[in-house]
């Protein structure tokens, strides 16, 4: 069975491959928790963070964005001193940002998710690519959606990891041509 070349190195990264990258998400509270790993990510690898993602939903109260928008300065400290998820406070206050500004687009368009897939008209892009080198790390709609987020105050949002974003809630599917995923994701029947 062949797969994306990128996974191939562990087996946390394979069962996130073949089980979540690309499978379009419709769950706010799941968009908010990619949001927050994809800018904690910024300058790392995706595996460090998948590695932490089990201590960020601890920590982050399951990336419930009312309760996250609520911290305080205490709460920062304790972040800054929790070894189970990056420890930057720029990223880590971003989060805090990013989950208020989070919840007034949920208030303006009745969710997080309405928002997004407005970029897409709701369906999916399905890109046709042979090779990961062929994968870009940023487009022209990433582009836009990061201006726009970044226009309601978001911080830590540019358009690589909106990109990411977009992948991993699959508003893009990214898998290669030869990934067994690529067909089964393009051909969902719960869409």
């Amino acid at each position: 069975m062949e797969r994306c070349p990128w996974c191939l190195n562990d087996e946390l990264y394979i069962k996130y491959h073949d089980t979540e990258w690309g499978v379009p998400v419709h769950d706010d509270r799941l968009h908010f928790e990619f949001l927050v790993l994809e800018s904690a990510q910024a300058g790392l690898s995706w595996i460090t963070i998948l590695k932490k993602r089990e201590n960020y939903r601890m920590s982050y109260d399951n990336f419930d964005p009312y309760k996250v928008s609520l911290y305080d300065e205490e709460k920062i400290s304790e972040l800054l001193n929790n070894a189970g998820i990056i420890r930057n406070r720029r990223k880590i206050e971003a989060s805090i940002n990013n989950a208020k500004r989070f919840l007034e687009i949920q208030k303006e368009f009745g969710s997080f998710d309405n928002y997004i897939w407005g970029f897409v008209d709701g369906k999916p892009i399905n890109n046709n690519w042979n090779n990961v080198k062929e994968v870009p790390a940023k487009t022209s709609l990433s582009d836009e959606i990061s201006k726009d987020l970044i226009k309601r105050g978001f911080k830590f949002i540019g358009s690589t990891i909106i990109y990411s974003h977009m992948q991993a809630t699959g508003l893009v599917n990214d898998h290669i041509l030869s990934c067994f995923r690529y067909k089964e994701i393009m051909y969902r029947k719960d869409e």
